[in-house]
């Protein structure tokens, strides 16, 4: 071939490759609703968050039950509208748990109301050496959303919406 031939395309080549503008844009807009789509369900709602709270709560509850077996002294669950703790029956008065790291006195974050239900009447959730307790409800209320947590009295915990 000649020196002229070298710089024209030849007609038999291949047209170049690529994305054309239109499958770029289109590309972008899909990723971007997808990534909508996942803040949006991955941000936290107070449902999602009081149900968390009840789930751990109740997880807490069962503990505290099977450490006053353990431990031979009762353990007593309190809280306010701010936070929670669990005590221990110590030298005849009641004592903050402090060396337990799961059973640590715990602020809600957002404030939370609990309404104890028995068939005793009682408010409080005291656990002793006994296994067996009548069953009860401990309903979680915050603005626009309340679950409960509902005990069995064999210690097994559920929670409800």
């Amino acid at each position: 071939m000649g020196p002229l031939s070298g710089g024209l395309p030849s007609a038999g080549r291949a047209p170049q490759r690529g994305f054309t503008l239109i499958e770029l844009l289109v590309a972008l807009m899909v990723a971007a609703v997808i990534v909508a789509m996942v803040t949006v369900s991955g941000a936290p709602s107070p449902e999602r968050a009081l149900r968390f709270d009840a789930e751990r709560l109740a997880q807490l509850l069962s503990l505290a039950r099977e450490e006053a077996a353990v431990r031979g002294a009762p353990i007593r669950f309190e809280s306010d509208d701010t936070g929670y703790r669990f005590l221990i029956f110590r030298d005849r008065q009641w004592r903050t748990i402090t060396d337990d790291g799961d059973l640590r006195a715990r602020a809600w974050g957002v404030e939370t109301r609990l309404l104890v239900e028995r068939a005793d009447g009682r408010r409080t959730l005291d656990f002793g050496r006994d296994l067996v307790e009548p069953p009860y409800r401990v309903r979680m209320q915050r603005p626009g959303a309340s679950v409960t947590i509902v005990a069995n009295g064999l210690g097994a915990f559920e929670v409800l919406e």
